[in-house]
């Protein structure tokens, strides 16, 4: 006789907290669980490996780690890098990262007291304008500004 466990697959759904495409029920056993009312019974019929629970199954990491060794054997080397360097790294990106460094060395420059403030807002207007090319030459700008002004 075919016995229907739906409900009892949702009982069970409700007391391991685990959703009902987990929940396996042994086929010998199966009038077991239609006489199991209680949420004790369904916890002893668990134990006693009458009602199974499905390990979770996570995202499979097998088509990513084959795509990372893919890339791995791929030459980036600098021998096999075809384009110029602004096909690999934008123009913007190149600026935006220039514009930061310059930014934190100059605010580093007036934490230690090397440039006033006013100073220091010349300087950094003078970098948002791309006036500055590198640390260096900020260095050096410091420098002339301390220069001038002692």
């Amino acid at each position: 006789m075919v016995v229907n466990l739906r409900a009892k697959k949702r009982l069970v759904s409700r007391v391991t907290g685990v959703g009902l495409s987990r929940i396996k029920f042994d086929q010998e056993s199966t009038d077991d669980i239609a006489d199991a009312i209680t949420r004790d019974n369904i916890r002893s019929l668990i134990t006693a490996g009458t009602i199974i629970i499905k390990a979770a199954g996570g995202t499979s990491r097998g088509r990513s780690k084959f795509k990372k060794s893919q890339r791995k054997k791929r030459g980036t080397t600098t021998g096999s890098k075809k384009g110029r360097r602004g096909a690999r790294v934008g123009k913007k990106e190149a600026y935006v990262a220039k514009v930061r460094a310059l930014r934190h060395r100059l605010k580093v420059a007036k934490d230690r007291k090397e440039i006033t403030n006013p100073q220091f807002w010349d300087l950094y207007r003078k970098i948002g304008g791309n006036t500055v090319r590198n640390v260096a030459h900020l260095r050096s700008l410091i420098d002339e500004v301390k220069a001038k002004h002692s």
